[in-house]
């Protein structure tokens, strides 16, 4: 059973343990914290830097599982223009995403006088936060104003590209669910293994394919076997160039699929913690970089280098910045605040003179 507000706790579950390690694999990659952290852990950090950000699979598959389930629950096409709907995913990932933008301009702004190092950007242009707004500033080469953001606008492409080919599902019977799996199996095969497109979606389709393609093969009407087709295709893509990104992607999707089917899904697990860290991980995404900014820069201009303080700053700027999202989540992200703030924007232009 679902819980009051319909969420579902497995896949919370994912998303606070996902969350949790691209924090860390950032605090891993950048900045004098790491380089100390390093020298008292190398395994752990190590790992952390080489593996923990694969995490973001995780992310891709639960995007596409839940964008089925949105938008396709019974695999049929959309019958109206899918321009509104990118439209309102659009507002809703940008309007906290701004946000955070602001923010780590404002910490940014903080940490450089302390902190001379290459995880500090630059003063942003004009250029760049215009790019940054429209969700381009990869596609146009600009320097990031933050880790991480890259996977929002890579959110927005794979929402917008499903949604379009759910609409062209009117032109192939009706049945939307072979251009997705048509598309996934090419990313999987072709698109996934060229590095110079990884600031395109559909470099990615193959993992937010297969999240979409277990929604659909979970449902009970339709044969167990979608399942073990769709391990199949993604094995053979894998057994041609193994890549463990894909690896954990299909685990994932097997994963969601099988305990959709067994009602899982909705029951399991009951863990408040994680319940709370899953909803707030988007919170937790865009709002940990900035913090640790400031927390590298207040580790260097104190001269905290023994074990101790490296541990403490560590474990300070991640308790700041699961203290930062939560109120973040609250006032900004969250879905009553997201509909406060474009209600906002929406009277303001209402007062406008025409």
């Amino acid at each position: 059973m679902s819980d009051s507000s319909g969420r579902l706790p497995l896949i919370d579950a994912f998303k606070a343990i996902a969350s949790q390690l691209i924090v860390f694999h950032h605090f891993a990659a950048y900045g004098p914290l790491s380089v100390a952290a390093r020298q008292l852990a190398p395994l752990t950090v190590d790992w952390l830097y080489d593996y923990a950000r694969i995490a973001v699979q995780v992310f891709l598959v639960i995007a596409g599982f839940l964008a089925a389930r949105g938008l396709s629950p019974g695999g049929k096409a959309l019958a109206v223009s899918p321009l509104p709907l990118i439209g309102r995913r659009y507002a809703r990932l940008v309007i906290p995403y701004l946000a955070a933008i602001a923010l780590a301009i404002l910490c940014a702004a903080l940490a450089r006088p302390w902190l001379n190092d290459e995880m500090i950007p630059a003063p942003p242009t004009l250029g760049q936060v215009l790019a940054h707004a429209l969700l381009l500033q990869s596609l146009l080469d600009f320097d990031s104003l933050s880790a991480g953001l890259w996977y929002v606008a890579i959110d927005f492409q794979l929402f917008a590209l499903f949604a379009i080919l759910l609409w062209l599902g009117r032109y192939t019977g009706g049945v939307p669910i072979l251009l997705v799996l048509a598309l996934a199996t090419a990313a999987l095969f072709w698109f996934n293994r060229d590095a110079s497109l990884d600031n395109w979606g559909i470099y990615f389709f193959g993992s937010y394919g297969l999240g979409a393609a277990a929604w659909w093969a979970s449902d009970r009407k339709r044969l167990a076997a979608w399942l073990g087709i769709i391990a199949c295709v993604t094995i053979a893509a894998l057994v041609l160039d193994f890549r463990l990104r894909i690896a954990l992607a299909l685990a994932v999707a097997l994963l969601l699929g099988f305990s959709r089917r067994s009602d899982l899904l909705e029951r399991w697990p009951q863990s408040a913690m994680l319940a709370f860290l899953g909803k707030i991980s988007y919170s937790v995404f865009l709002v940990h970089f900035p913090i640790y900014l400031v927390a590298n820069a207040l580790f260097v201009h104190f001269g905290l280098a023994t074990p101790g303080a490296i541990i403490f700053s560590i474990f300070a700027a991640w308790t700041a910045s699961i203290a930062v999202a939560t109120l973040f989540h609250r006032w900004i992200e969250g879905p009553a605040a997201s509909r406060r703030i474009a209600g906002a924007f929406g009277r303001l232009r209402g007062k406008a003179p025409s």
